[in-house]
């Protein structure tokens, strides 16, 4: 990779982020909505429904993750928002809050194929850090998989991230109630 940029996603970068995820919205109609919305209402909405309800959070001035452009171009993307935004989490017996501590949560990856396998992935945690700090918040948390067998996994199944990743942006295990999905947290120090 040559100049990497990572900013927020905000109105004037909606069509970055629309030429990222393409016509499929990055993954079946996702737009990144997964963790947002009740598993009824994401499927009802999956496509347009949820582009436009991504769109719309993106119009009210909340930042839901950042992109990340490489030559100018958008080829990658991070969800992060405060946990409470992410409501379905809370369903997960294995995701489910580790204590009361207010956190920030990484819950998504999209990174346009060529640009792969490349280091940014953990460009992006470490773009978070920093854009975490930057909003007040004390802790990032991130849910990973953490493949049993070495090889490498279908980017369908890796869309939380890759263990391994996040320990490079130095991350560390807060907790685990599966053997392949740790939860990883960085604490920020004020």
């Amino acid at each position: 990779m040559t100049s990497t940029n990572i900013c927020p996603l905000t109105p004037d970068h909606w069509d970055d982020f629309e030429r990222l995820f393409g016509p499929r919205g990055a993954c079946a109609g996702c737009w990144c909505m997964y963790w947002k919305l009740s598993r009824k209402a994401f499927t009802a909405g999956q496509g347009e429904q949820n582009r436009l309800a991504q769109k719309e959070i993106v119009a009210s001035s909340q930042t839901p993750g950042l992109l990340a452009f490489v030559d100018g171009l958008p080829v990658g993307w991070v969800a992060v928002e405060p946990r409470q935004n992410y409501p379905v989490l809370n369903n997960s017996s294995i995701l489910k809050p580790l204590d009361d501590f207010p956190v920030w949560s990484v819950t998504c990856f999209y990174v346009a194929k060529g640009y792969r396998s490349q280091g940014l992935t953990v460009a992006l945690l470490k773009a978070v850090i920093d854009h975490v700090a930057r909003q007040g918040g004390e802790v990032v948390e991130g849910y990973p998989v953490e493949p049993r067998l070495a090889g490498r996994m279908p980017p369908a199944f890796i869309y939380t991230g890759l263990a391994s990743a996040f320990m490079q942006a130095g991350f560390t295990e807060a907790g685990r109630r599966s053997v392949t999905r740790p939860i990883m947290r960085y604490p920020i120090r004020k």
